[in-house]
């Protein structure tokens, strides 16, 4: 059994932290949490170990299953307790296999201290549980979803991870974008795509035009001052301008291949199967709200479709 919670006493075995969308350098604190003390406890099966069930709540150290005073219960058969965390546990299973490019994303349900699988509560923490589902099961997929309200985990299985690209193999597709050479051309110099994300000014530090795809270094060409946007010099399409990072998490691939999309408005680049998937998954957030979010630093995606197609001017020679 491993335990999840905001908790950092002894049974919790990964304390979560609430995630902060964009903060990069781990920095920004949360003032009061929403992710429960002892939000989650996931059991692997003694006999087959690739059967892992998720249940709300853990158990504290009095081995006693840990629920709020403001956490929803209820009596089932007019013997057993069930309930659900304050804020509720949600999950969303994959439709389909999830490292094979074809997945889709599916619907997010609620699982409750017994592993029971309820359709969602008007508002996370309402006090009326959801309509059982009894076609869908607590067993984790490679690729479910975990939402702690504040937090999203992704669960992957050893077999989809053995699917997916390796950090090397996604440094190898920065290299030979790298290898094309890359101008800028404005500035006429050669951009590279750096492996690390860094605060500081680099000439050679690719950025796209967010509206067109096109990507260019760091120039004044087409500044408006007073909107902050800038007009690409290719193609006169007028907006916002990002610096271009490598997704460099193998976690969040649905297949393997050259990144040649990226998320709006972080920067982050991506296969087209792996951002075209991301954009149309819709995480938690809030008490009842849902909006797509770049996998890689959690930016909420911006305008339709969020993303954009990189164009990049290489192989000049």
């Amino acid at each position: 059994m491993f335990q999840i919670g905001r908790s950092s006493e002894s049974p919790i075995d990964f304390v979560v932290m609430d995630t902060i969308p964009g903060d990069k350098m781990g920095e920004t604190k949360v003032n009061q949490s929403t992710i429960s003390r002892f939000a989650c406890r996931i059991l692997c099966d003694r006999v087959n170990t690739k059967i892992a069930r998720i249940y709300a709540a853990g158990f504290d150290t009095s081995r006693n299953i840990f629920l709020g005073e403001k956490s929803l219960k209820w009596q089932e058969n007019g013997r057993e307790i069930d309930g659900c965390t304050t804020n509720g546990v949600l999950i969303m299973h994959p439709r389909g296999s999830f490292c094979g490019g074809e997945a889709k994303c599916g619907y997010w349900l609620e699982t409750s201290v017994g592993g029971g699988i309820f359709s969602l509560r008007e508002s996370r923490s309402a006090q009326q549980r959801g309509q059982v589902v009894e076609e869908v099961s607590n067993v984790l997929q490679d690729g479910t979803l975990i939402d702690l309200c504040g937090a999203t985990l992704l669960w992957r299985s050893a077999e989809g991870l053995a699917k997916s690209p390796s950090k090397r193999d996604l440094e190898r597709e920065i290299d030979e974008i790298n290898a094309g050479r890359p101008q800028c051309p404005v500035g006429l110099n050669t951009l590279v795509i750096p492996r690390r994300v860094s605060p500081n000014e680099n000439m050679q530090q690719p950025y796209v035009y967010l509206n067109c795809g096109h990507v260019q270094g760091l120039h004044e060409w087409g500044h408006e001052k007073d909107t902050g946007s800038r007009k690409c010099p290719i193609c006169l399409e007028l907006g916002p301008v990002v610096k271009v990072f490598m997704g460099l998490e193998p976690a969040f691939y649905v297949d393997s291949g050259p990144p040649t999309f990226a998320f709006n408005p972080c920067g982050h680049m991506a296969t087209e199967k792996t951002v075209k998937y991301w954009a149309n998954v819709a995480i938690p957030h809030g008490t009842n709200g849902f909006h797509a979010v770049c996998p890689f630093c959690a930016s909420p995606l911006s305008g339709s479709p969020g993303y954009v197609r990189l164009i990049f001017q290489d192989n000049v020679d």
